[in-house]
């Protein structure tokens, strides 16, 4: 198989055979992620090392540092279905058991996806810890009203980003995971008021969802992240 080649700050290479293209099936996502991605040989020029500054931990620049947005974003909805998961809510439904169990499922293999690509490029792990303080897990509308803001947010925030991407095999993966995160929100108001999988609060009147650049995501969803994140390097149109 041939090498692709990127570097932090350059244009990455396209000689890459296309690993999205393939079609899996929702559940085979994490093993297809990890098979997909580790039989690429992905070279970078070294591993960056992270800067924490007064202004917190700097999320880097360029691809990588939108990757790296992503990576922290589903770090969150990830952990926070994992607790979601490990006790439910009292009352907690058999649908509503499965509806999270799935979405915790797919949040965790785009997890480990962007961590699997920013390994393999010698991206030193940006491992983060929560605040969930904010959410009574016993409580089933706080459960799922955060669960809903989640996926609302994690929306926003790929539509709001995707075009700071330059690299297309990254903006396809993007589209797809956008995709998944959209169809988690819509199952998350359906399981809040039944039959209800949008709203005027995150669809126009042009019938386009909301996008929200970096610094926006970054600010509704700081309460969460014990570790102040820093995204003012992150490209900007």
């Amino acid at each position: 198989m041939k090498n692709l080649i990127i570097s932090e700050g350059n244009e990455p290479g396209t000689d890459v055979n296309d690993i999205y293209s393939s079609t899996v099936q929702r559940r085979s996502f994490l093993k297809y992620a990890g098979a997909g991605t580790a039989g690429l040989a992905l070279i970078a020029a070294g591993c960056k090392v992270r800067r924490i500054t007064a202004a917190g931990l700097d999320l880097g620049k360029g691809d990588f540092g939108i990757l790296n947005y992503a990576y922290a974003l589903e770090q969150l909805e990830a952990a926070f279905y994992t607790k979601v998961t490990s006790s439910f809510y009292t009352g907690a439904t058999a649908l509503e058991k499965e509806y999270l169990m799935d979405i915790g499922n797919d949040e965790i293999a785009h997890r480990e996806w962007f961590k699997k690509v920013l390994f393999l490029n010698k991206i030193q792990d940006l491992k983060m810890e929560f605040d969930f303080s904010s959410i009574n897990f016993n409580n089933r509308d706080s459960v799922l009203m955060a669960a809903k803001n989640l996926e609302d947010t994690g929306v926003s925030a790929y539509n709001g980003a995707g075009n700071l991407l330059k690299f297309r095999p990254f903006l396809r993966q993007a589209g797809k995971i956008v995709s998944v995160e959209a169809r988690h929100a819509a199952a998350i108001r359906d399981l809040i008021s039944y039959g209800d999988f949008a709203g005027s609060d995150v669809v126009d009147g042009n019938g386009l969802d909301v996008a929200r650049p970096p610094r926006e995501v970054l600010e509704l969803t700081a309460k969460f992240f014990k570790t102040k994140i820093n995204g003012d390097n992150l490209p900007t149109i």
